[in-house]
């Protein structure tokens, strides 16, 4: 009976990820294809790209010649924006966690309901605000008012707080200050969470679209989501190349993950037990 249900959970499971990668595939085949009616599928031939052709891709890289440069800008945007937001968040979420000082639940509380709050509330005035500090069109305007992650706090908090007092006791006795003890005691232990913010904060820098698109001005400075929609205007009869445009997107994303999804998972299930 065990190896029964063992066998009917993992078809379960496999039937789950087809449904669930069932579009990704489909755009991934439709980006190679080289012709046909991509939103027709009688039977399994329609749906395989054959013959497969990276025609598309170099059609989009052709036409839309500022490709590599939206990548540059969009890697530039990530490295400093991931950066910084672990930086902040992993110091932020230390005192919260481990010192102890009059206020400190009221102030995590207070920072947490400002998570009920949409993203574009606050959109007007970070406008004014990077208006006023001369940093419109910028690369810095872009994730300056997102690295205050409170998310990222609360992530860092828990995975402080299943640590040990005993290291942090026996850090003290050496000699080891607060910072010593983030930077030499905490951080290693930490890994995996740094890790998992660090995916989700690359993902929301990478896709960011809306921000972007209102703080810049030149196109030469655009993020790669705010470039590709232009492959929406100049390839509308020709949803093969929108698709190889947008595999072109999601491939960095998938490298990352497949790297660090070790890293990953430690760090979802940290805190989850104390």
């Amino acid at each position: 009976m065990k190896t029964v249900k063992r066998i009917l959970s993992y078809t379960g499971l496999i039937f789950l990820a087809l449904f669930l990668t069932g579009p990704f595939i489909w755009m991934i085949f439709v980006a190679f294809k080289s012709s046909g009616n991509v939103f027709k599928i009688a039977d399994l031939k329609d749906f395989l790209p054959f013959p497969a052709t990276f025609s598309n891709f170099i059609q989009v890289m052709k036409d839309v010649p500022l490709i590599p440069q939206f990548l540059l800008n969009t890697i530039w945007i990530c490295f400093w924006g991931v950066f910084l937001e672990l930086l902040i968040a992993s110091l932020a979420a230390y005192p919260l966690a481990r010192l102890e000082f009059p206020g400190r639940n009221f102030i995590f509380a207070a920072m947490l309901a400002t998570l009920m709050l949409p993203a574009q509330a606050n959109m007007i005035v970070n406008f004014i605000t990077i208006r006023k500090l001369g940093l419109f069109d910028t690369y810095l305007s872009i994730f300056l008012p997102s690295l205050v992650s409170v998310f990222g706090i609360f992530l860092m908090r828990q995975a402080y707080i299943v640590i040990p007092r005993e290291l942090e006791d026996a850090a003290r006795i050496d000699g080891c200050g607060e910072l010593g003890i983030w930077y030499r005691i905490m951080l290693p232990l930490t890994r995996p969470s740094m890790a998992t913010l660090a995916i989700f904060s690359f993902v929301s820098y990478w896709n960011t679209f809306m921000w972007p698109l209102v703080i810049l001005k030149h196109e030469a400075k655009y993020p790669l989501a705010v470039g590709l929609s232009y492959l929406s205007n100049m390839f509308a009869s020709n949803f093969r190349a929108v698709a190889a445009g947008s595999v072109l997107s999601m491939v960095p994303i998938i490298i990352v993950f497949v790297i660090m999804q070790r890293h990953f998972i430690k760090g979802i299930m940290a805190g989850s037990i104390k």
